[in-house]
């Protein structure tokens, strides 16, 4: 485990049971990450990164801040790999439980950072420490741990979304008629039917991105039906699929919010291709998952719900050539943010940073930079 870190870095497994849900029969944990940190040492100021259901326990910049002196918690809740399952206040009570073990491990600084879609999850983590703002997810208690969260004191929103009820409605086919038969299109919204080309007409545009809102309603409406009708029976919830959500206009049109990306492109590489498959974001749920987590109605897992509690120092980063993150997300962040410290950054390079050698170094240094000064309030 330490033979790809740098010199004067260590590495710490922290591994904890969530409330709720005990460790494993085979011995795994529900709450599992990677503490990074200089060596010999338990920083004063360390960063927690959490996500949805990304793995962030290996975060490409735990080791980064960790040469620059501080501690990087990079911690992976109860709902890793399994979004399909989420509900929000199960995943903040388990924040939570990584901030507590910062605090108990010399961390008198902790700096919430959230990275791609972190950044909904920790303005709403914060908004909870400031007092009660979630509501139970649709017939399950809340957990009591939620109400008695302990607050980070910096915030950093990196190459972020302002929510995932945002991002999966932007990437969205609206073209879709038939939510069972992936094939089924509607060619008057349809970004790839014959003679339609980018750069799209502007009224094309308005159609499509009330189609995009009209179809996540439509969804919103059935699953709300549906839980009822299940309940009813004794049915606690059910699983279901929602095909093609890589079909943002953006993703091919570099005309809409400009930015260094490139076209056509998306994160899983071409977007024609890739809204044909199965890989796509909010592609596996249950019913409350999805009214929890992408529903435009119903979710409380977006960002502007928040950002008006957000009075403590907070750092935006946008990535200049995000293919799924755009410089208008970055703007509405910032301009939500209620703090009088704020700071608005942009970066050259893709979401992750990986296509600059020393791209990863500067967001590094941006983020340790802008600690420095505030680091103790």
């Amino acid at each position: 485990m330490q033979e790809d870190l740098p010199a004067g870095v260590e590495r710490d497994i922290v591994t904890m049971e969530a409330p709720g849900v005990p460790r494993a029969g085979a011995g795994g944990y529900p709450l599992q990450g990677f503490y990074t940190r200089p060596a010999g040492t338990m920083p004063k100021v360390a960063l927690i990164a959490a996500h949805y259901n990304v793995d962030f326990a290996e975060h490409y910049l735990s080791a980064l801040m960790a040469q620059r002196g501080y501690g990087f918690l990079g911690w992976n809740t109860r709902f890793r790999g399994a979004d399909h399952f989420f509900a929000l206040d199960r995943a903040l009570v388990d924040i939570g439980q990584g901030v507590s073990w910062l605090r108990t491990h010399g961390a008198e600084t902790v700096v919430l950072l959230g990275n791609s879609g972190g950044g909904s999850l920790m303005a709403a983590y914060h908004a909870q420490c400031q007092g009660d703002v979630i509501t139970s997810s649709f017939g399950i208690p809340l957990l009591r741990e939620v109400h008695q969260l302990p607050p980070g004191d910096l915030y950093v929103s990196l190459a972020a979304h302002p929510g995932r009820p945002e991002v999966l409605t932007g990437w969205l086919d609206p073209s879709v008629t038939d939510e069972t038969d992936p094939t089924s299109a509607d060619p008057e919204l349809d970004m790839y039917a014959e003679g339609r080309e980018a750069p799209f007409d502007p009224e094309f545009v308005r159609r499509y991105r009330a189609g995009q809102r009209a179809r996540n309603q439509r969804v919103t409406d059935w699953a709300k039906a549906e839980l009822a009708r299940l309940n009813a029976a004794g049915v606690p919830d059910r699983l279901f699929l929602l095909p093609r959500t890589w079909a943002d206009l953006r993703f091919v049109d570099a005309t809409l919010d400009p930015s260094e990306r490139p076209v056509p492109y998306c994160y899983r590489g071409d977007p024609k291709t890739a809204n044909r498959g199965v890989t796509g974001v909010g592609a596996i749920n249950t019913l409350r998952s999805w009214l929890s987590m992408w529903s435009l109605e119903t979710s409380q897992a977006r960002s502007e719900l928040h950002l008006a509690a957000l009075t403590m120092p907070a750092l935006v980063i946008q990535a200049t050539a995000d293919s799924g993150v755009f410089p208008s997300d970055a703007d509405t962040i910032y301009a939500q943010i209620a703090a009088p410290d704020k700071t608005r950054l942009d970066i050259k390079g893709e979401h992750y940073f990986r296509d600059r050698p020393d791209g990863r170094d500067e967001v590094a240094s941006a983020i340790a930079d802008w600690i420095a000064p505030r680091r103790g309030r």
